[in-house]
């Protein structure tokens, strides 16, 4: 696949003008997470890293998580901006989605507004949704953007795109 940037039309946002480093904003929109049959996440209070060639990703307010629905992951990664990240499963009424979240207790300098937060894949939960808009997966789920409607690509994370 080659990298063909699609050029945004009104009220888009082009993934390839994101920046790299990245970048952390607050977004007040509705956020929601749904999984076993629940919504197990809801806020106006969400951030959202926009990153060069990858959709947002929203990171949630850990308050606005419901409780006892987190189980601590043992996976643990690390990333070069960000720092050292830890997983968390999601369990709802018998139901589990392991490494459903990520989150950065202590995140490095410049993305202190990620602690406190968590991120979820959109594929390791039933849905997530921004002002009611059903978000989609990205591709390859190593980098867990949510994309929408206002969002154009490529994104980088399918087949044939890693060497981007």
């Amino acid at each position: 696949m080659v990298n063909r940037r699609i050029e945004p039309g009104p009220g888009e946002e082009s993934v390839w003008d994101y920046p790299r480093p990245p970048r952390v904003e607050p977004d007040s929109r509705r956020v929601e997470v749904f999984f076993g049959g629940q919504r197990v996440a809801s806020t106006t209070g969400a951030v959202r890293v926009l990153e060069t060639s990858h959709p947002p990703v929203f990171y949630v307010p850990l308050d606005d998580v419901e409780p006892g629905v987190l189980v601590d992951s043992r996976q643990r990664t690390y990333c070069e901006f960000k720092g050292h990240a830890r997983y968390h499963h999601l369990e709802v009424a018998g139901q589990r989605s392991e490494n459903a979240g990520w989150s950065y207790a202590e995140p490095d300098a410049g993305f202190e507004a990620l602690a406190g937060k968590i991120a979820f894949y959109p594929s390791r939960v039933d849905v997530c949704t921004i002002d009611g808009e059903q978000v989609r997966s990205q591709d390859g789920d190593f980098y867990g953007g949510w994309i929408t409607n206002e969002i154009v690509g490529p994104f980088k994370g399918g087949p044939g795109t890693w060497g981007w």
